[in-house]
């Protein structure tokens, strides 16, 4: 592939979906800068995007077609993005296909892009662990370089990117330079829809990580089959090189068959970590695995690992008010993440009582083992209520069958407050670890991310 602004200078490009998290927004930045032809199309209206829009407005050649799409921005462009999250029998992207037109994403791009420089690639997938993984690996790798003599160091010394919030994945093209051995790393989050991409464009990481596979996202997948399928694209191209790795799960094994899969081994007993939880531990295993395939000495990545804090919004320790310890676990939105958070949060040293903030709209995911665990580890529970909120219904129907009492919140504000009071006076933990997807009170789960951190940090 060549030089990346000659590759898509004077393209017609189609970008299917601009979105409001910034990084469809960076993505048409870039492409604008690099001299494609652009025309953006999205479901929403120009008024539902007028943040993005406005951030676009400045550049000449790009073309807005909001509101709809229309099969020829797609039949007659050159190439066509598509955002993570577009339905996989879009009629749009098959005609794309059929007329012999360039589907492609945008992780899977600076991917392909790296590769073609020297670049290692490192993937992170799994139903649940992915962002904590990738972060890990990223920490740690940034800690080694630390370290390096001067003249190995990079003002950047990794490139991070793929489901990073509001990071636009193509604007990091720049960075693989080729002044420093450390900016030839590459570390991806990669979700399901991302790894589509990777499918179109038949690659691979070097390095893959698969940490688990749990049903997830049957809102948007036929079956568990078609979701394992988008994940394997993580692994599905590996070459098999000096170097490759295919580092997975347990429960991962009995879904790959053709690869040669390692299972990382737990981190020693004595590693001090400051994440807390089994599931951050097993987290932290992935990461040695990867960081040992890239060639980091043991006492870099135990010292990376020890020195790591919690991702925001995955069981992150926000501030203490009164006694009370607030948690912020925002992005378990599924039953088997909030369990993680409730076993992490009863371990031996913890305050009591525990209150858990949950609920959400619906994902269709099974929830008796969450009820066991809520009723063995909480003290009581207040539920997010909303129209759109079916999954919370179904948790509040489930929780009286099993005989737990619950409070009910029509807002993020009243079920903080409701919490706080909750507890008497005294001191405890109020966790907010929803097991549900946002969508109905909040714009999506990072606003939603956002609303709790306000109003903790308000208290």
């Amino acid at each position: 592939m060549q030089d990346y602004r000659g590759y898509f200078k004077g393209k017609k490009i189609t970008l299917m979906g601009l979105g409001l998290l910034g990084r469809g927004v960076g993505d048409t930045a870039f492409l604008a800068e690099c001299g494609a032809i652009l025309t953006v199309t999205d479901k929403k209206t120009e008024a539902e995007l007028a943040e993005s829009v406005a951030k676009l407005k400045r550049y000449p050649n790009i073309t807005f077609h909001l509101g709809g799409h229309c099969d020829a921005d797609f039949v007659n462009a050159d190439m066509v993005i598509k955002a993570a999250g577009v339905p996989l029998d879009s009629p749009y992207i098959a005609a794309t296909k059929q007329a012999g037109v360039q589907v492609a994403m945008s992780t899977a791009l600076l991917a392909k892009f790296a590769m073609d420089v020297g670049a290692k690639v490192v993937g992170v997938t799994g139903t649940r662990g992915k962002s904590t993984v990738t972060q890990m690996i990223a920490h740690c790798l940034i800690s080694a370089a630390a370290k390096a003599p001067a003249d190995k160091r990079a003002n950047k010394p990794i490139v991070l990117g793929g489901n990073i919030r509001g990071v636009s994945t193509l604007a990091m093209l720049p960075e693989l330079s080729k002044g420093s051995p450390w900016t030839k790393i590459v570390v991806l989050e990669l979700d399901s829809w991302q790894l589509q991409g990777f499918r179109d464009l038949q690659i691979s990481p070097n390095i893959a990580v698969f940490t688990n596979l749990m049903p997830d996202h049957l809102n948007y997948y036929p079956d568990m089959e078609a979701y394992f399928a988008d994940k394997a694209n993580i692994f599905r191209y590996q070459q098999n090189q000096q170097g490759d790795a295919l580092l997975v799960g347990e429960n991962v094994l009995e879904w790959v068959k053709a690869a040669r899969p390692h299972v990382p081994p737990p981190i020693p007993a004595d590693w001090k970590l400051k994440v807390i939880g089994e599931h951050n531990r097993e987290n932290a295993s992935f990461a040695v695995a990867a960081l040992r395939a890239l060639g980091i000495s043991e006492p870099e990545i135990r010292a990376g690992l020890e020195s790591f804090e919690a991702v925001e919004g995955r069981l992150q320790f926000v501030r203490e008010v009164t006694g009370v310890k607030l948690y912020n676990d925002n992005n378990a939105t599924t039953p088997e993440a909030t369990v993680a958070a409730l076993r992490a949060l009863s371990q031996k040293g913890f305050r009591k009582p525990l209150i858990l903030i949950a609920g959400g709209s619906e994902k269709w995911l099974e929830l008796k083992e969450l009820v066991t665990e809520i009723k063995q580890r909480t003290t009581s529970v207040i539920l997010l209520t909303h129209p759109n909120y079916k999954g919370s219904v179904r948790l509040a129907e489930e929780l009286r069958q099993a005989g737990v009492s619950f409070s009910e919140s029509l807002s993020l504000s009243d079920a903080v407050e409701k919490g706080i009071k909750g507890m008497n006076g005294g001191k405890g933990m109020l966790v907010f670890s929803p097991a549900f997807a946002s969508f109905g009170m909040f714009k999506n789960e990072y606003d939603r991310n956002d609303q709790f951190i306000r109003l903790v940090k308000a208290l």
